[in-house]
């Protein structure tokens, strides 16, 4: 039975934040930087105090229970109010200050990460960013868990309890051999998709199921086989070996054929493409300092893109 006058305090909520986020009680302990015992101790004064069982243990898992989840979501709006509240007392509540967690898509991390690390310490210097590199899923994931503070990916996300920030729109542009015979072209249909031997990213990421959008379309079939790529960088070389053409955001096309044995053609307008946000917790309690971030990668968005205010 729980006692209607305790009061959790913050080491507590995150011990408990700690473990239904790692489900490992030595990877949060040591995620916190305190031991494993102090860890678990807490853990259960926050039980004790609330009367009720926030993670069920056992030699072989770790689970969050019913009720925990219930209450997660309570706990990391309570840790996000405090660094808010904290960073306000410093007078940097106007902009993010401390540990700054950005997670990042796979093709967009690249080609925004030279400007924008440079222009965090300059125009953000009481922040400290630490960056996550993953697919959509697993950064929306991570990002309602609490593990990352913001993640750059493309809109929408579908996700709710989360508010998104569009940056920037770029089109998509064709990869293709050298000498290919729609090379340099800037008037592509659509429908041409179904004559070309599309080779794609591997599953899970967001501009692979864009593209395979855009063929369903125009009923065309990308090429199957057993070519796999987990990045641009590798699809584009396959691209150059001749096992086939590509799609890829505008942004990277500087970049990813700039040694390659490489063309490029251009759709008609309207061309397809996709638009990149920032996301993050509507529960932070910081939305102030992320759109000030939201400006700031606007103005580091690599060239070929379209800035969009949000």
């Amino acid at each position: 039975m729980s006692d209607r006058s305790y009061q959790p305090t913050l080491s507590q909520l995150r011990a408990f934040v700690a473990v239904a986020e790692y489900r490992h009680f030595g990877t949060a302990a040591s995620h916190l930087n305190v031991s494993q015992p102090t860890l678990s101790q807490s853990l259960a004064t926050l039980e004790n105090g609330l009367g009720v069982q926030l993670i069920e243990r056992s030699t072989r898992r770790v689970l969050v229970t019913p009720a925990g989840e219930r209450l997660l979501g309570h706990a990391k709006g309570i840790l996000d109010a405090a660094v808010s509240f904290v960073a306000t007392a410093a007078g940097a509540g106007d902009q993010p200050a401390g540990p700054l967690r950005i997670g990042l898509i796979p093709t967009v991390a690249p080609y925004v990460l030279p400007a924008l690390l440079p222009a965090l310490r300059e125009q953000m210097p009481a922040a400290s960013p630490r960056i996550v590199e993953d697919q959509t899923a697993r950064l929306l994931e991570s990002l309602r868990a609490g593990a990352i503070d913001v993640a750059v990916l493309a809109l929408p996300s579908e996700a709710p309890g989360l508010v998104e920030i569009p940056l920037y729109e770029e089109d998509f542009v064709v990869v293709l051999p050298k000498h290919h015979v729609l090379a340099d072209r800037n008037d592509l249909p659509l429908d041409v998709l179904g004559e070309l031997p599309l080779l794609l990213l591997d599953e899970g990421h967001c501009l692979r199921d864009q593209t395979l959008d855009l063929c369903r379309s125009v009923d065309a079939h990308p090429l199957s086989g057993d070519t796999r790529a987990t990045s641009l960088a590798t699809v584009v070389q396959c691209v150059a070996g001749g096992l086939g053409v590509t799609l890829v955001p505008n942004s990277a096309v500087g970049v990813e054929t700039r040694r390659a044995d490489l063309s490029t053609a251009r759709f008609a307008e309207p061309a397809p493409g996709r638009t990149i946000g920032l996301v993050f917790r509507a529960s932070s309690g910081r939305a102030e300092g992320y759109r000030q971030l939201a400006a700031l990668l606007r103005s580091a968005a690599p060239a070929g893109v379209v800035a969009v205010e949000g």
